[in-house]
């Protein structure tokens, strides 16, 4: 399988970048689009590349409902897009009402641009390709505080945060967004969902900002795992960067960057 970076923090040759994240994922002869970030960046760096998305993929996965998965969205069209119901909630960081951190779209819109499958279950994509549904938060130390509150200024633990798992060569790929129900919490969700245990790899944001009590369970816990590889990025600080970098030898992912595994 073949996972090309479309969209994220840091820029790669001569492709843009911006606060978003978007994986081009192949697997098994199948494309999926994972997350869009937040403009057209995912269509123009694909460009670059010589990938042409709305001929190429068949089915988008939006991992949440916040601004820099989702509103790309309104770039693409006429594609199967899977997602949890609870993505069109209106959200904001508590305190700050004069921006809205969910999505610019309303189920309504959405669908009317695509095949909207919503999903609270774990849903098979592909032959071995799992949209995770909702992720247990079983963990004593993940998914315990947030800065996040909805409309109504109850607490937002950002409950429709999904991800993908991807069964190749009887190996466990996860696919985060941004984790926010936790990366060890998706990980055991993801090895429930698929009855596979020898975990390859981990991808995507993992939203751990510095080094705490969180990030060390966190580290101790993929050890535990045996973890061949992980690839923290997007809304991962730079010194938890370091340390997995430290623990794990992971790099820092650029746009345009191919991770083969």
């Amino acid at each position: 399988m073949q996972i090309t970076i479309l969209t994220e923090n840091f820029a790669g040759g001569e492709l843009g970048a911006e606060h978003g994240l978007s994986y081009l994922i192949e697997v098994n002869e199948c494309k999926l689009l994972f997350d869009t970030g937040h403009s057209d960046l995912f269509i123009r760096n694909a460009i670059s590349l010589g990938i042409n998305l709305q001929n190429e993929v068949d089915v988008v996965v939006l991992s949440h409902g916040h601004w820099d998965h989702g509103n790309g969205l309104k770039f693409i069209t006429g594609k199967d897009l899977i997602c949890h119901p609870e993505v069109f909630m209106k959200r904001y960081r508590i305190g700050d009402r004069d921006r809205m951190l969910g999505l610019t779209f309303s189920r309504e819109s959405l669908e009317k641009r695509f095949h909207l499958i919503l999903s609270r279950e774990p849903y098979e994509l592909y032959p071995n390709v799992f949209f995770l549904g909702s992720v247990p938060r079983i963990t004593d130390f993940e998914a315990l505080t947030t800065k996040f509150e909805t409309e109504g200024y109850e607490l937002d633990f950002v409950p429709d945060d999904s991800g993908l798992a991807i069964v190749d060569n009887d190996e466990l790929v996860l696919i985060t967004g941004c984790a926010h129900s936790g990366v060890c919490n998706m990980l055991e969700h993801a090895i429930d969902v698929t009855g596979v245990s020898k975990v390859k790899a981990i991808i995507g944001g993992f939203h751990l900002k510095s080094n705490n009590f969180q990030v060390e369970h966190t580290v101790n816990y993929l050890k535990q795992k045996d973890v061949s590889y992980v690839y923290p990025s997007h809304c991962t600080g730079w010194p938890v960067l370091s340390l997995f970098h430290k623990e794990f030898n992971s790099v820092c992912l650029k746009t345009g960057d191919k991770i083969v595994l």
